[in-house]
């Protein structure tokens, strides 16, 4: 029987990428410790707990989706920031100038849920149909809980990020493989790659920490600057304010008022004014070079 490739913790973050690269999935065993997924855990039980069920059939309707975790969950940022998980997306997502985070959220699939619907997360762009070769978002899919094949573990349809491809719905049941995976691994996969959550057949709940991450230039799926209050932003570091989207996304794409930095908007004048253009321009692509060498 096939199975979904799995690589260690140890793995070096090249090899990850490779991975993704060729196969737009990996599963990495082990990476964070169950103590941290311990902490989440106790951090988001009584968002969770508060959150309504899902109301329609790709929400899930057995299925809770808890967000906000960099508000509710300071356990989570040491999540997100992750330097494997970092590198890999740097990496993955490098033809585009930045990438930001798109989406934090606890999938919580109850027993009896059906399977959710295969689909290409990538769609949530208003399906707009990016180049075969353009990816737009690497996806983490967290075991918080136990992520057997009988709780509803996500199934991946291997092959089908190429570009002769079968749409989502031409894929069955028949094409899936099942993420299981031990508490504190992690499903990375693209955009591209057909996936959904599985039937719940046990009477545990299946908990994951679903931690998405987008190039700079387009609209993140969760608002992180409505999600996290202004009051909590500025108790955070520099480098998560950016991974929130203070930052350009890329150039003129998110400045603030008087093309001034985003971080001004935390921090004030302790930013200061405007931005650097020669590191711009050391860290712009070939075609940002030409543009603002034509341009002077």
């Amino acid at each position: 029987m096939s199975t979904l490739n799995h690589v260690s913790a140890s793995t070096p973050v090249s090899e990850i990428v490779g991975h993704m690269n060729r196969d737009n999935y990996v599963i990495v065993d082990d990476l964070v410790p169950t103590s941290l997924m311990d902490a989440i855990e106790e951090e988001v039980a009584p968002y969770v707990a508060d959150t309504p069920i899902g109301y329609n059939a790709i929400l899930g309707r057995r299925t809770r989706r808890t967000g906000a975790l960099i508000a509710r969950s300071p356990s989570c940022r040491t999540l997100i920031q992750d330097p494997t998980i970092l590198g890999v997306v740097e990496q993955f997502l490098s033809h585009a100038s930045a990438f930001q985070l798109m989406l934090t959220q606890i999938i919580s699939i109850e027993p009896g849920e059906s399977a959710q619907g295969l689909h290409r997360d990538q769609v949530a762009w208003d399906f707009f149909p990016f180049p075969s070769d353009y990816h737009v978002q690497c996806n983490m899919l967290w075991a918080l809980s136990d992520y057997t094949a009988e709780m509803g573990a996500t199934r991946v349809v291997p092959g089908s990020h190429l570009p002769d491809a079968l749409t989502a719905k031409e894929y069955t049941d028949a094409d899936c493989l099942q993420a299981e995976m031990s508490r504190g691994s992690v499903l990375i996969y693209s955009g591209k790659i057909v996936h959904s959550g599985g039937e719940n057949r046990s009477d545990k709940v299946r908990r994951a920490i679903n931690i998405n991450y987008s190039v700079g230039w387009v609209r993140q799926e969760e608002n992180q600057y409505l999600s996290v209050p202004l009051e909590i932003a500025k108790t955070l570091d520099d480098d998560l304010l950016k991974l929130m989207g203070y930052q350009e996304g890329a150039f003129s794409m998110g400045y603030i008022r008087d093309f001034e930095d985003p971080l001004r908007a935390v921090r004030g004048d302790a930013v200061a004014y405007g931005y650097d253009p020669d590191r711009v321009r050391a860290e712009a692509s070939p075609e940002f070079t030409a543009f603002m060498a034509n341009s002077e």
